[in-house]
């Protein structure tokens, strides 16, 4: 039996407490972060990963300082200008989940140019949950279904399975790790982790390098998905 999950997501927490415990302004410590998607991603696709989804902003994201969210903004170019070369060659497929139309045109413009440079490599997908709110991509797919039905293009007899295609993310979580020691999901892929196994690390996620993922997936590896049946003691 393959004990490597499929899809794996995280919710990076951690970069401003980190920072703060190195006497670093939280934008260091954000930019350690986006630094850290890189190794993490790679080692994932060397680990046989499928697809990778990481909470990068959320839709409450919005609320932190204005500076702090400029700065935000300004990631998704710094990471893809250093690293879209090592995305490329290692047969990564960039993708992102949740409404960019909020961000700047700059910001957009980079993680587009980003998913249409590496829409053919054919390895891991790497999911940038960004501008994204699990409960307002529900009422999307909610949305989206009952426009349908009231135009008269389906029955209204919707299955769980048809309804994931309605979500930005319509594949099942299979492991879910948040860092930094946090124990809550904080509106992530809410309807997409219900048989997820779930792990809660105390690493910052600037702390949480190939090692720790490493650890994750031996634990994962280990665990027993019964998926409401019964054990299987064979």
């Amino acid at each position: 039996m393959d004990t490597t999950p499929k899809t794996v997501a995280i919710i990076m927490d951690g970069n401003g407490r980190w920072a703060k415990k190195q006497g670093l302004p939280r934008t260091a410590g954000h930019k350690k972060g986006a630094d850290r998607v890189r190794d993490v991603a790679l080692e994932a696709q060397r680990r046989g990963i499928q697809k990778l989804i990481l909470y990068a902003f959320s839709t409450e994201n919005w609320k932190r300082p204005e500076d702090e969210v400029s700065y935000l903004c300004k990631l998704p170019g710094m990471f893809f200008n250093t690293f879209i070369q090592e995305l490329m060659d290692n047969n990564i497929r960039v993708t992102f989940a949740g409404e960019l139309e909020r961000f700047p045109a700059g910001t957009q413009k980079t993680i587009m140019k980003a998913v249409n440079q590496t829409a053919n490599n054919t390895g891991m997908e790497l999911c940038l949950a960004i501008n994204y709110g699990s409960r307002r991509e529900i009422l999307l797919g909610m949305r989206k279904y009952a426009d349908q039905v009231a135009k008269g293009e389906r029955a209204n007899d919707i299955t769980e399975e048809e309804f994931s295609n309605y979500l930005f993310v319509p594949e099942e979580v299979d492991l879910l790790i948040r860092t930094s020691g946090e124990v809550r999901i904080s509106n992530f892929l809410l309807w997409q982790i219900a048989y997820a196994e779930m792990i809660f690390t105390p690493k910052s996620w600037p702390e949480f390098d190939e090692a720790a993922l490493d650890e994750c997936l031996a634990d994962f590896a280990g665990r027993n998905r019964r998926f409401g049946g019964l054990a299987d003691e064979n």
